[in-house]
């Protein structure tokens, strides 16, 4: 049901979001250039690598040595408005009609945070990721990375239909308000680097 579920509504969501789709390709092309999108590994269910597609957001700026400068350095104007809105996260609409990710589901995080966690975080990847989640409706990013685990493992062990329906109408109530966008002094989140840090 939830896999037939996530089919339909996409679908559903990319026929009525169509225009909003050209309108923004064009903005980031002409914004921050080419590509449009955002293509980055990350793991999904059982930890398995897909690729997730976003709205790109931030541009290619480099140090003199030639590497990337810091998130907080490359992300624009208009990129902060992409992230703080969610548009960025159009494109997973894509990933969830391949069956990559579902509506609701832990977030997918980085493929190098998968040999840090302990038996108990594992547990977040025996569900596809998804869109939004449990911790995402309790205060996304502004929260320690213990407490955004406990919640993913919190639904892989409680989810249910109507669980999945609670959580929607949250997120849709959470990005009205533009809470938890960032922690305090970083473009998203702050990397994980392990449970010891």
């Amino acid at each position: 049901m939830k896999r037939l579920f996530d089919i339909v509504l996409a679908s559903l969501l990319i026929l009525v979001f169509w225009p909003i789709f050209l309108i923004l390709s064009v903005l980031v092309a002409f914004k921050l250039g080419s590509p449009i999108l955002f293509k980055q590994q990350r793991p999904g269910l059982n930890g398995q690598p897909f690729y997730m597609y976003k709205f790109r957001s931030m541009t290619d700026a480099k140090a003199a040595d030639g590497s990337l400068l810091s998130d907080e350095l490359r992300l624009t104007g208009f990129g902060k408005k992409l992230r703080s809105s969610s548009l960025d996260e159009l494109p997973e609409l894509i990933n969830i009609i391949k069956g990559d990710m579902s509506f609701v589901g832990p977030r997918p995080l980085l493929m190098e945070y998968l040999p840090l966690y302990n038996d108990r975080q594992k547990k977040r990847h025996n569900v596809r990721p998804g869109l939004t989640g449990w911790a995402q409706i309790n205060g996304r990013n502004n929260m320690s990375w213990q407490q955004k685990f406990e919640c993913d493992v919190w639904y892989v062990e409680n989810q249910s239909f109507w669980l999945d329906i609670k959580i929607l109408f949250k997120t849709f109530a959470k990005v009205l308000k533009k809470e938890g966008i960032t922690a305090d002094g970083q473009a998203t989140t702050r990397f994980f680097k392990g449970n010891d840090e």
